[in-house]
This record gives structure tokens, C-alpha cells and sequence, in this order.
């Protein structure tokens, strides 16, 4: 009976080794949200800020040395360094709570005719 157990550890032992091996490309590496920025953005100042507007910038504001949209940055909603709370996204230059806000449920600009709660309209 103990032949047989270590025969059959050994059996398993092999095909799991044999599919690590199989494997043919590496998982990525892992990079942190707070890491992760746009890898094309435009960078400014107070004095050239013209180039904020320029075609294919991400927003018209000189914010910290980087072009960005007030209307929709969650760090910069409605003005520089104006970052929404925790839970809160930016929908035109305000936060707001998707969960529950009524011109706002469950995304930007979507409007409930009655009541919005966990971001859908006139739920239950």
C-alpha cells in the first residue's frame, strides 16, 4: 500500500512539474494602480500652457506640468488638485456618487425619471 502512495505522489508530482514547463509565455508583471499613468501625455507650464489645447491632448487645463480634463480627471474634477472622495467619479467638473445620484446613475450624464439607487434607475 505504501508503494502504491508514493508511486502515485510521484505521478502527480511529475505532470505538475511538466505543466509548469508547458507553459508558454510568463505571466506579466504585476504594476501598481497608483503607478500606472497614461504613457502619452502632454507636458506644460503656466507660461506654455497653449499646447494643453492642441490636437490630441487629454484635456485643455495646465494642471501640475501635465495637460488634463477638469471635466473628468477624479484628480483634478473642476480644477487642479481637486480630487473627488473615495467611491466618487467626475461627471462635468463636479463628483458626484454614481450609486445614487439621479443625473448621474450608474454613469455620467444618465438620467433617472424617478430615483436612482445602486446605480440603476427605479430599481426594485
Amino acid at each position: 500500500m505504501a508503494k502504491i502512495t508514493v508511486f502515485l505522489f510521484l505521478l502527480v508530482a511529475l505532470v505538475v512539474v511538466s505543466a509548469a514547463e508547458a507553459s508558454p509565455e510568463p505571466l506579466p508583471a504585476r504594476r501598481s494602480r497608483f503607478l500606472l499613468t497614461s504613457s502619452s501625455f502632454y507636458s506644460c507650464t503656466k507660461k506654455s500652457s497653449a499646447v494643453c489645447l492642441a490636437a490630441g491632448s487629454p484635456g485643455a487645463t495646465c494642471c501640475g506640468g501635465r495637460c488634463v480634463d477638469t471635466g473628468a480627471s477624479g484628480e483634478h474634477c473642476g480644477g487642479c488638485n481637486k480630487a473627488c472622495k473615495h467611491g466618487r467619479s467626475c461627471c462635468g467638473g463636479r463628483c458626484v456618487d454614481l450609486l445614487s445620484d439621479r443625473d448621474n446613475c450608474g454613469s455620467c450624464s444618465n438620467q433617472c425619471s424617478n430615483k436612482c439607487t445602486y446605480g440603476f434607475c427605479d430599481y426594485a
